[in-house]
């Protein structure tokens, strides 16, 4: 099986099981006036990433290998929003209250929708999802397995919470799960590392990373 150089030990592969996922690359997260800037947070951080995103991206779609895409968003009537959600912490905007994009993190609504620089081409999946993570309330196990898919690379916002709580409910049903370390990011870098950190250590317990340039090589 091909190989790809990767963090706690190299990345065994089976080119016709592996998949990309990228995780809530919206506009209401990595834009300026959307929701995670009306939190505080410098969105230029989650930014950085876009362009070595798009080439991971281009990686997969060139060598035939799907993508799959995840949006955090929730139905127009707030029905599948908890309010221990909604009410968490003290935001100047909520999710579901107006904001510049439209409504705050609302299937439909522009901000929710993913940015423009690596929206899906026709064919993809997209899955939106109610919660951190990409398994709970969605037919991404469905579509996993309807792909024939048991290898997952990742990528996207943010590390420390989408991105690695879909990577431990995937590693809790047995997938092969490696982070790809520059195509994502958190509003707190010190948040990622303890991220990466945490999912490499102990032999890989949750899953494996290597940067972008690793991975598309050994795809190449």
């Amino acid at each position: 099986m091909p190989l790809i150089r990767a963090e706690p030990f190299d990345f065994a592969f089976d080119p016709d099981s592996i998949g990309l996922v990228v995780i809530d690359m919206q506009r209401d997260f990595v834009e300026p006036g959307g929701f995670g800037a009306s939190l505080g947070n410098d969105v230029a951080l989650l930014r950085a990433i876009i362009p070595t995103t798009r080439r991971l991206i281009d990686g997969f779609r060139a060598a035939g290998l799907p993508v799959i895409h995840t949006r955090e968003c929730h139905r127009a009537d707030l029905s599948d929003l908890p309010p221990a959600k909604r009410n968490r912490g003290n935001p100047a905007l909520r999710i579901g209250d107006p904001g510049p994009m439209g409504r705050i993190l609302i299937a439909g609504e522009p901000g929710a929708d993913i940015i423009p620089e690596l929206y899906p081409i026709e064919g993809e999946t997209v899955i939106d999802k109610p919660g951190k993570g990409a398994f709970y309330a969605t037919s991404f196990a469905q579509v996993l397995a309807e792909k024939g898919l048991r290898q997952l690379i990742f990528a996207g916002v943010t590390t420390e919470v989408c991105v690695q709580t879909t990577m431990r409910e995937a590693n809790d049903r047995g997938y092969d799960c490696l982070l790809a370390t520059d195509a994502t990011e958190s509003y707190f870098p010190a948040f990622k590392q303890a991220a990466i950190d945490m999912i490499r250590a102990q032999g890989a317990i949750v899953g494996w990373t290597a940067p972008t340039d690793d991975i598309l090589g050994a795809l190449a």
